[in-house]
């Protein structure tokens, strides 16, 4: 596959910050959303009900993924319920642990959309592939980042994981816990659906997408001539007046 500047993967924009996402939507690369909780802490975020529900409101054609706040698995069916409630195109995020299995597939056949997250081995994806029911509508996250962040290639991981759901039409794989904007291309070749790129990086992206990497040197050099220009002074003029 050839990567363009246009990416025909589906990007969405990962925060929790409402004034960052509505700026995302205004971008037509951006079709949906993620969160977590760890977002909304940073974002200060202290109504979940409140901020899911103006979410909703306010981008009722983009998919949206709200994750549950506890372990509990009777607690989860609860929550889950009451965020799938919330509107058609909300996705409920449930962290992936082997025991929690059985809840996942109640959860799909009862209709709701999961988006099933921290997935960081192919077992947990095949886990999350025979949970899910084929008529449901489903997201499984692959955490690619944090996997790489180990030292350990994510590769093989991401290709295994594509090969694996190519048979569940109903399921997108998605690309997460991005670190810098070349995700984006190899998270396209290697067959995913979706990246979710935080607001940094994708306005990285497509501020430089255009770029070739001789143009990246110029702006880098200009941009040390800028700072060179703030610090206010030299080695030259360091070396004529030493005790300056």
């Amino acid at each position: 596959m050839q990567f363009t500047n246009q990416a025909t993967i589906e990007i969405y924009a990962d925060g929790a910050d409402i004034n960052d996402m509505r700026e995302m939507a205004k971008l037509p690369e951006v079709t949906g959303f993620t969160t977590n909780p760890s977002l909304m802490k940073r974002a200060g975020v202290t109504n979940y009900l409140a901020f899911a529900k103006q979410v909703v409101a306010e981008f009722p054609s983009m998919p949206v993924s709200f994750e549950v706040f506890t372990q509990d698995p009777d607690q989860i069916k609860e929550e889950a319920t009451i965020l799938s409630s919330l509107g058609p195109n909300v996705y409920v995020k449930v962290p992936i642990w082997q025991p929690n299995i059985n809840l996942l597939r109640e959860l799909s056949n009862q209709g709701i959309k999961l988006n099933v997250t921290a997935i960081t081995t192919k077992e947990q994806v095949r886990w999350a592939l025979d949970a899910l029911n084929p008529e449901v509508p489903a997201i499984v996250s692959l955490f690619v980042g944090r996997v790489a962040d180990t030292g350990v290639d994510p590769t093989s991981f991401v290709i295994c994981s594509s090969a694996m759901s190519y048979c569940y039409p109903n399921v997108k794989l998605l690309w997460a816990s991005t670190r810098e904007v070349d995700n984006i291309r190899q998270a396209e070749q290697s067959g995913l659906d979706i990246i979710t790129v935080p607001p940094t990086i994708l306005q990285k992206w497509l501020s430089r997408r255009d770029m070739t990497p001789a143009d990246v040197a110029l702006d880098t050099v200009r941009g040390f001539e800028e700072d060179i220009q703030a610090l206010g002074f030299s080695i030259l003029d360091d070396v004529a007046d030493p005790v300056k």
